[in-house]
């Protein structure tokens, strides 16, 4: 404790902070903190709230955290205890003037059991060019929380196991159904590539595709709200900073169309993951209440 409270200011802090960060840790794994471990860190935390450089309402944020380190541990106190420790390292980190990424989140751990997942026969997604990590691994949970069947990747999506979309999905990558395509689905002949084997995957790819019935998430299409989402079909999902290509605009205009999010502000437009989890919403809600015995 000496040792600590001797270390410069920041430094002091960003050290807590990994304390409280690894006790956070392991309490997530074992369930339990170690009682000499409670003790260290309710003290730390209790000169650490008498720094006066910490604003009132983070000073007493800290002097919180701290009575629930130094009670009595028992199960019914297991989530007051977690957030304590995350309370308390977040508060340091801030202080010193780092914010964290969301990948610096600490997650759940252990595996989703697939014997609980339920999903809609024919709902499936194709993500098209999503750049960001972030934005993949979201939308997969988002999928998955909403009964998608499959994913369908394009050719240059971003990987679902970067580690950054990993952290995102929670586990989703694991029990969702996905395959990325090795060629555009909707650029037929022209797509397909000089090298046999490269005309067998586009074919194999376009024929995943040729028989249901398309519409992609665009601006310009018809209001969600008044959507006709269909009992089996493939949503598109564009890029980011592009949105869905030519080709797949003109397949899901020849097929259902464009479904669209009304926005009221002046931006006037969503985050890809964002609008994606509207969309998945109002289209289960509307095969749960239609078809609900192809939720399998």
């Amino acid at each position: 404790m000496r040792k600590l409270f001797e270390l410069p200011r920041t430094q002091r802090l960003r050290k807590a902070a990994k304390l409280a960060e690894e006790a956070e840790r392991r309490f997530i794994v074992s369930g339990k903190l170690w009682r000499g471990e409670a003790e260290y860190l309710a003290a730390a935390v209790e000169l650490l709230a008498r720094d006066e450089a910490f604003s009132p309402l983070a000073a007493e944020a800290l002097r919180a955290a701290q009575k629930v380190l130094s009670a009595d541990n028992t199960e019914l106190e297991r989530e007051g205890i977690r957030r304590a420790l995350n309370s308390v390292h977040f508060l340091l980190l801030s202080e010193t003037g780092r914010n964290q990424a969301d990948w610096d989140f600490i997650g759940a751990t252990g595996a989703l059991d697939s014997s609980k997942r339920r999903s809609f026969a024919g709902m499936q997604v194709f993500l098209e060019d999503i750049r960001s990590p972030f934005n993949v691994g979201s939308m997969f949970r988002t999928a998955e929380s909403f009964g998608v069947e499959k994913i369908w990747l394009s050719p240059f999506c971003a990987d679902p196991r970067h580690k950054r979309a990993e952290r995102s999905a929670m586990g989703c990558i694991e029990v969702l159904p996905w395959e990325r395509l090795s060629s555009d689905p909707f650029a037929g002949e022209e797509g397909a590539g000089t090298e046999d084997t490269e005309q067998e995957n586009a074919a194999a790819s376009f024929s995943a595709f040729s028989e249901g019935s398309f519409f992609t998430m665009e601006t310009g299409g018809i209001p969600i709200e008044d959507f006709p989402f269909p009992a089996r079909g493939i949503m598109i999902a564009g890029s980011e900073e592009l949105g869905v290509s030519p080709r797949a605009l003109e397949a899901a205009d020849a097929s259902l169309g464009r479904v669209t999010v009304p926005t009221w502000g002046a931006k006037g437009s969503l985050n890809v993951s964002v609008a994606f989890g509207i969309v998945m919403q109002a289209w289960s809600a509307r095969l749960s209440k239609s078809v609900p015995g192809d939720c399998v």
